[in-house]
């Protein structure tokens, strides 16, 4: 008996820890993602264009290191190690394959005012360069390092906390009008922040409300301190830039490698301006000084956590919108998933680790994540090997970057954000889609403009929610359901076959950024149980006739029914009647559907269009625009498919 109990014993046991220990196997995979792809990485297929794509994104993480540095008022080597170890941290974490984290423009800006506020620049001539320093800088660069890392450990510690309560699946309210009018928005103040570089002027600190006109209100009136050398070299630098980028995005396809015009740039201004001695005889502003080697870590000064609240939530903030567009661009256009939960726990390591070894917040870059796009990068393999060569830099080759003119600095920067600001285009589609999209997009520009890329984000989803709100109660709909199968019962000529292949669906509700997601996900599921349903049906019909008609088979179809049959295309009707009102993501979740039915080989047909959302849909992608996909009425609808079906049986028959 006692062995007969130790062996129940040892058997409940092993099914009360087997399931755990597989549990914590699936937990490893779900947050460490690199455990996904890393065992399927193909050396062959992914490692040479990987590797090219990891020396250019060296390029810019250097480059924008630099730049970003001096943007969050800190010397500009602590943009180095911004560059490092956060890309580290989100090759192990992050699930977007082409996002390359980093020191970023707006993250930047937003720890700036932190920096200037609580350690501003009168108070330098306080401190002397100390010999005792971690890296050889001043007491004074160290105290405002230590601000820039308390804002990064914060901002990455309320990303993490945003993890732990789930508010990942909150992201639905950031819609795409409210970032890109916030990301544009911030992009104009960056622009703005390099205009003292740009023009070789010595401007002041200026934040706060309406703080950007304040800093074209001053160079207006101190144009005459413009420093003509350093004017011309910036736009030599800006044409050179954009004309090189045009004809390597215009040959990329003829080209193999794309040419490092930045980093040619970055050589040939440091090297004229070590000849030249443009720093004494021009009086041209350079990077100066960058120490060699990474300091050991070392902890954030807490005891200015409380002065820093503000600055932290607009990084965790801003920053984690504008990596997750860029993460669920890249996940869109390759085919894969990105977990909004496990992007706030992904940007919160890569916030509150790397501030530890003096970094700057962090987060991802379109400029970045475009150029991974451009080179054909395959997997976060690019983002770890450009990791090696901003080591490389960081060890030896970051004394020589001295000489680099902070004008040619700037100009990378402002070339940098094209893909921001070049979103101004988006006006003309929003006022074609929805007029108030196109109103929330100018209101939240200005706000950011006006105050802070934190505060037009808040604005834009504020302003958001108040409108559906506003709109919901006055739809036209007498169903609280998003959708409803409808019973479609009518007598016509049409056969049955062509009868069974029609499904019409009715859409009772508006289609906004609030049920688009729900909309998709209701209408294929409708789609694959009907269609499991009809694939039920066929089988016992064919197994019915083949039993009556052949009695040689003693009642067995199982050979003949298991065949497949002919591809048949399937018809779907869309009842548009219940949708009083619609917005951006609503008409481009409805193109998205025709295009997902169209891969299913199932047409598309749309009953009760209004005007508006037939000019919407040809805005947002008209899926098929040789055929009329939007008809006066479901029957309508079912005319042109029997039509057609007809057309198409009488040029069968006249082919036989």
């Amino acid at each position: 008996m006692t062995g007969a109990k130790r062996k129940k014993k040892s058997i409940l046991w092993s099914k009360m820890h087997t399931p755990h220990c597989e549990d914590f196997k699936q937990w490893c995979r779900r947050r460490l993602p690199i455990l996904e792809w890393a065992p399927q990485y193909n050396l062959k297929e992914n490692l040479l264009p990987d590797t090219m794509s990891g020396i250019m994104l060296a390029v810019q993480q250097v480059t924008q290191g630099l730049a970003f540095a001096v943007l969050s008022s800190v010397h500009p080597v602590f943009g180095l190690y911004g560059s490092l170890f956060p890309a580290i941290i989100y090759a192990i974490f992050g699930m977007g394959r082409h996002v390359a984290t980093g020191t970023f423009a707006l993250t930047s800006l937003i720890s700036a005012n932190a920096v200037e506020r609580l350690v501003p620049l009168s108070s330098q001539n306080l401190t002397t360069r100390s010999n005792t320093s971690i890296v050889g800088l001043s007491d004074f660069e160290m105290q405002r390092i230590g601000v820039a890392a308390t804002v990064s450990f914060l901002g990455g510690v309320i990303q993490v906390a945003m993890f732990v309560l789930q508010l990942g699946s909150a992201t639905f309210l950031l819609t795409e009008p409210v970032i890109s009018a916030m990301t544009t928005g911030a992009a104009t103040h960056v622009v703005t922040s390099q205009v003292k570089y740009l023009l070789g002027m010595k401007v002041p600190y200026i934040s706060g409300p309406l703080g950007f006109f304040y800093i074209y209100a001053y160079v207006f009136e101190n144009i005459k301190s413009v420093r003509l050398e350093a004017l011309l070299l910036s736009l030599l630098s800006i044409v050179v830039l954009v004309l090189v980028k045009e004809l390597n995005e215009q040959f990329k396809r003829k080209i193999k490698i794309v040419l490092p015009v930045d980093l040619v740039l970055i050589i040939a201004a440091s090297f004229a301006c070590y000849c030249t001695n443009m720093e004494i005889t021009y009086g041209l502003e350079v990077v100066g000084h960058i120490p060699k080697g990474i300091p050991p870590p070392r902890a954030p000064p807490m005891n200015v956590l409380s002065a820093v609240i503000t600055e932290a939530f607009g990084v965790a903030l801003v920053g984690y919108v504008a990596s997750l567009a860029l993460a669920q661009g890249s996940a869109k256009k390759y085919k894969y998933s990105v977990d909004d939960n496990q992007e706030f726990l992904a940007h919160g390591l890569s916030n509150v680790i790397p501030s530890f070894f003096f970094c700057i917040p962090s987060a991802a870059a379109m400029g970045r994540t475009a150029g991974l796009y451009s080179t054909g990068a395959k997997t976060q393999v690019a983002c770890l090997i450009s990791c090696v060569l901003v080591l490389i830099v960081i060890y030896a080759i970051g004394p020589l970057l001295y000489w680099l003119p902070m004008c040619v600095l700037a100009s990378i920067i402002v070339v940098g954000l094209k893909g921001m600001l070049i979103q101004f285009r988006d006006l003309k589609k929003y006022w074609n889609v929805d007029k108030i999209d196109w109103g929330i997009w100018v209101s939240t520009y200005i706000f950011t403009i006006c105050f802070a890329a934190n505060v037009g984000l808040l604005f834009g989803v504020v302003c958001t929610i108040a409108i559906v709100i506003g709109r919901f109660p006055r739809a036209k709909t007498l169903s609280i359901k998003n959708m409803k199968e409808m019973e479609f019962k009518v007598k016509t000529e049409m056969d049955g076959e062509t009868l069974q292949q029609v499904k019409i669906i009715s859409i009772n509700n508006p289609l906004v950024f609030l049920n688009a997601k729900k909309f998709h996900t209701d209408l294929m599921n409708i789609i694959q149980k009907e269609n499991a349903n009809n694939q039920l049906l066929d089988d016992i019909s064919k197994c019915e006739q083949n039993t009556l008609l052949n009695s040689l088979s003693n009642g067995n179809c199982n050979e003949e029914a298991s065949q497949p049959g002919p591809s048949e295309k399937c018809f779907l009707i869309l009842d548009c009647s219940g949708v009083t009102f619609f917005d951006y993501s609503g008409v481009s979740m409805l193109a998205e559907v025709c295009m997902d039915c169209k891969s299913r080989s199932m047409e598309v047909s749309l009953a009760h269009c209004t005007a508006s959302l037939i000019k919407a849909m040809k805005y947002c992608g008209n899926p098929d625009s040789e055929k009329p996909i939007s008809f006066e009425s479901v029957s309508a609808a079912l005319g042109n498919i029997y039509s057609n079906k007809s057309l198409s049986k009488l040029s069968d028959h006249s082919e036989v």
